[in-house]
């Protein structure tokens, strides 16, 4: 049996990943305590379901405390539960919450957006570190629900290596373990041909591999990840999350984000473009 839980924070998404699971074939719960979970397992397991994906987060707020020790039970008796935690920077919540005219789920106290957003993080900061954590903050609704089903597929007894592009103008992706600069490379935006391109076409690529720094770079940061790997493997991490950073996300990071994915092709990899991915798509929900 697989068992999926969705949390995060309101407007980060948690709408859009259920339904791509409900699509996926998993029978999915909203909104249900954290309290109940056990329960709701054993129900859900007469009925012979396999798959399930529940949400649990701070509409069921007096049942939060109870979620770590929830999680540890199940994983007492499912093969395979593994949690997904959304979130977004506060401005970018803040925006969605106006364009949809939604009312946040905690301002029955007479609290603004902004402070409701800050409450919910205080309300969640012990259910961050439970999983794997997505920052939606600059993704696509399109690119969300291609990360939740590759997260939903991927083997839960393997480590996941998550190389992850960004610019840094955007800012600091929140979901980040490690966040390497590659600011300091030579930069193909200067030349006007190559300008449009990204990391991933031939003729950038082309252009880096002329680069000793941007070789030494990616040896250097590939060095520091075989070296600790192993020890996050020991200490029984299921996602660590690399950062590679340039000024707009489009040459330098994503060529090294595709280089290093290549050269860890012997493990459980996850290759992602914030920049690139966040181009379009709908609304998140």
């Amino acid at each position: 049996m697989q068992l999926i839980l969705i949390s995060g924070l309101s407007g980060s998404g948690k709408s859009v990943a259920l339904r791509v699971l409900e699509d996926l074939g998993y029978y999915c719960v909203d909104n249900l305590p954290a309290t109940m979970l056990m329960d709701a397992l054993k129900l859900y397991s007469e009925f012979g379901y396999q798959h399930i994906a529940i949400s649990v987060d701070t509409r069921s707020a007096p049942t939060l405390a109870a979620l770590p020790k929830a999680i540890s039970e199940l994983k007492g008796v499912v093969s395979d539960v593994r949690l997904i935690y959304l979130e977004a920077t506060s401005e970018v919540l803040v925006k969605r919450f106006s364009e949809t005219r939604r009312r946040h789920p905690l301002s029955g106290n007479a609290l603004t957006v902004e402070e409701c957003i800050r409450l919910e993080r205080e309300m969640l900061e012990h259910v961050v570190d439970l999983g794997h954590r997505i920052d939606t903050s600059n993704l696509s609704a399109n690119a969300l629900r291609s990360y939740v089903k590759v997260m939903a597929e991927a083997d839960s007894s393997r480590l996941t290596l998550v190389f992850e592009s960004f610019g840094f103008k955007h800012g600091i992706p929140l979901d980040a373990d490690f966040v390497f600069d590659v600011r300091c490379l030579p930069n193909p935006y200067y030349d006007e041909t190559l300008r449009p391109l990204t990391g991933r076409d031939q003729p950038i690529c082309d252009f880096f591999a002329g680069e000793a720094e941007v070789s030494q770079m990616q040896q250097d940061i590939a060095g520091f990840l075989q070296r600790w790997l192993p020890r996050f493997k020991q200490d029984n991490r299921s996602y660590v999350t690399v950062a590679i950073g340039c000024t707009g996300g489009q040459h330098r990071s994503v060529y090294l984000a595709e280089q290093l994915a290549a050269g860890f092709a012997d493990e459980q990899v996850l290759l992602r473009h914030r920049q690139l991915d966040g181009r379009s798509g709908d609304s998140h929900k």
